[in-house]
């Protein structure tokens, strides 16, 4: 797949995974539409890389097609990066006898697992209408981001692990649909990445630096480069359709 001239959508674009993907598949000669409630820091790396920022609720179906629209006028859409997602740290029942409020879970799964169908069915439609890119039919590619959660969830991770682990279970069902208008779907799961969801500081260095040595080899977090670099290649390689792929330095995450 040649992501030149094509323009591509991330959702969580604005920092984190997202925001290496949108730079690593801009290196490629892609044009990001950066989807993302922050308006501030989405709009300054859609303006760095040439592209679009479109505030995004992924849940939101106009908002959606908004964003939709926006990479269209720049260009034919090849692919779709789903990288946004919350968490809600809670016990099922906690120390008091209080179970998980049922809201907090349903919004987990709202945003992590519906919204990344909803980007994902609609995207997929308006890449249907394009014209192939070479003699396979091939119309474009998509990437979920899931986690190692969907595996190796911990205390508390209930509603995180669900929904991750309904992201997994729909990669292989969707990559089949989407096979007969040339599609690829692929799925990766990150396990623990240095994003900013951990701050800054010296506490933050030496938290992460603790988390770092339950990782099998190289003992630290990964870097959001090394997941954009995976996700490039699952765009990229035409061959690669179906599959979940864990980036995580071959850590298995402990109850917690």
């Amino acid at each position: 797949m040649d992501l030149e001239g094509a323009s591509v959508l991330v959702t969580g674009g604005a920092s984190g995974i997202g925001e290496a993907s949108a730079r690593r598949l801009s290196l490629l000669g892609a044009k990001p539409v950066i989807c993302d409630l922050n308006e501030e820091k989405g709009k300054a790396v859609a303006s760095e890389l040439k592209g679009e920022f479109v505030k995004t609720d992924v849940s939101d179906t106009d908002q959606v097609l908004a964003a939709i629209d926006a990479a269209l006028d720049l260009g034919p859409l090849r692919a779709l990066v789903n990288g946004a997602g919350i968490g809600n740290a809670s016990r099922t029942v906690n120390r008091e006898g209080t179970p998980f409020p049922l809201d907090q879970f349903e919004f987990v799964l709202r945003v992590n697992l519906v919204g990344s169908f909803n980007c994902l069915r609609l995207a997929a439609a308006a890449m249907s209408k394009l014209d192939p890119v070479d003699e396979d039919g091939q119309r474009g590619a998509i990437v979920n981001i899931a986690s190692v959660a969907a595996f190796d969830g911990q205390i508390g991770q209930a509603a995180y692990s669900a929904s991750k682990g309904g992201i997994v279970g729909l990669t292989l069902p969707v990559a089949r649909d989407l096979s007969a208008i040339g599609i690829r779907v692929n799925c990766i799961a990150p396990g623990l990445i240095d994003t900013p969801i951990y701050g800054q500081g010296e506490g933050s260095d030496k938290f992460k630096a603790n988390l770092g040595r339950n990782v099998l080899f190289p003992k630290r977090l990964g870097y959001a480069s090394e997941l954009a670099s995976m996700v490039a290649e699952c765009i990229t390689n035409d061959y690669m359709n179906g599959e979940t792929l864990r980036v995580d330095g071959g850590i298995r995450m402990p109850p917690k």
